[in-house]
């Protein structure tokens, strides 16, 4: 850097730089704690290109995934069953050195990176600002943002990945896409603007005709675990809206990612049925509640992140203020289109720690609620939840 008109600092251009100089930049504001973790497996070979001038920038060897650039990037050619990320310089030490972290350091931050056995798919974010709330936390919103992002970006990564929205090939040829029909979130403790996440995903069979998919998140600087998820899904008929078992051809290419293990212990999993609410037994009803055409996702639905908003907008706001979610519980029963018109309903009553799920403070006291999403014209319900709500420490004099 030097100085510039008026005394100002002037950058260099990226063109001057190069995309690994402004890499060696970037790494001293990203914690060594998220930086790259080496796959402790047998690695297959980097793809190189060269194009053209080998004296050019551009003749550098690079890493793509098939043919392609990610955001100017090229990123590392992904095996069929997507698990093993090419290392040349592993060295079979298990600690990666500097000079190959230079080759890819971007990668994890675009599209993350598998681990495992390519079992344990990993990503990493920082929150921004735009997606804290007024006690400048990360949001529930944006948490099941990041769970949805992860999930896609392993499907997309995995080498089954089809054109569809986290769909597989052999789901897009049927015309099937994925559908949630229950996620429980256990929040330990709410990220800051600025810090840095790491979010493993990765998936299980659940039942005979539906798929597990768990998630655990860490503070990167602490390494400890402040987030649980876990999620049931199936698969609809893009065009008919209906459901459908899911094919045995797509369960060939889904199956050998299959891990059996949970984010959530059994004992530890909200499975308590929730009660469906009305407009006698609903203590708060909010009214009126339209989807925008920004709330729809490419499945031609809202996007099922978009009801916690909604679902939170008859809480009464004393709540919102002085407790913090730190669990929810979400039952999906139909789709919502941009038509439609809904009503949100809240019933609360008080519930102390020690009897909430996987909570280790006791006495202090929280709340309970129920939650019901429904269409206005009908009353057909969208989705039932419960939340658990813990009352904030307040600062002492």
């Amino acid at each position: 850097m030097a100085p510039g008109i008026n005394g100002m600092v002037s950058f260099p251009t990226l063109s001057e730089i190069g995309t690994v100089g402004l890499v060696q930049s970037l790494k001293y504001h990203v914690p060594t704690s998220c930086m790259l973790r080496p796959c402790a497996t047998k690695t297959l070979s980097k793809a190189k290109i060269a194009s053209g001038n080998s004296s050019s920038s551009s003749s550098r060897n690079v890493e793509k995934i098939n043919g392609k650039k990610v955001n100017g990037v090229h990123v590392i050619e992904m095996p069929p069953k997507g698990g093993i990320i090419n290392d040349n310089n592993n060295n079979n030490s298990g600690n990666r050195t500097s000079s190959n972290l230079e080759d890819d350091p971007i990668r994890p931050y675009l599209l993350g990176r598998f681990y495992e056995d390519g079992y344990i798919f990993r990503q990493t974010f920082v929150i921004r600002s735009y997606e804290i709330g007024p006690d400048k936390t990360a949001t529930m919103e944006t948490i099941m943002n990041l769970l949805q992002e992860t999930a896609l970006n392993q499907v997309s990564s995995s080498g089954v990945g089809g054109d569809g929205f986290g769909a597989t090939r052999e789901m897009g040829i049927r015309k099937l896409i994925w559908v949630v029909t229950r996620i429980h979130v256990q929040i330990e403790k709410y990220s800051s603007w600025g810090d840095f996440v790491e979010i493993d995903t990765w998936v299980d069979a659940a039942g005979k005709n539906g798929m597990r998919r768990d998630w655990v998140i860490r503070d990167c600087k602490t390494q400890k675990i402040i987030t649980r998820a876990t999620s049931t899904w199936v698969t609809m008929n893009r065009e008919t809206r209906k459901l459908s078992k899911i094919p045995d051809e797509v369960k060939c290419e889904i199956q050998p990612f299959y891990l059996n293990r949970e984010a959530i212990k059994e004992e530890d999993t909200d499975r308590e049925k929730i009660e469906k609410l009305n407009s006698k037994t609903a203590e708060r009803v909010r009214s009126g509640l339209a989807p925008r055409w920004s709330d729809m996702d490419a499945n031609q639905h809202v996007n099922n992140v978009k009801y916690i908003g909604w679902l939170l907008e008859s809480m009464p706001i004393g709540v919102l203020q002085d407790y913090s979610l730190t669990s929810m519980t979400l039952e999906y029963r139909r789709e919502c289109r941009l038509s439609n018109v809904l009503d949100s309903l809240t019933s609360i009553k008080p519930k102390m720690d020690g009897e909430s799920m996987n909570h280790s403070t006791t006495g202090m006291e929280g709340l309970e609620c129920t939650h019901l999403l429904r269409m206005q014209a009908d009353n057909a319900e969208i989705i039932r939840a419960r939340s658990i709500w813990k009352s904030k420490e307040r600062p002492t004099n």
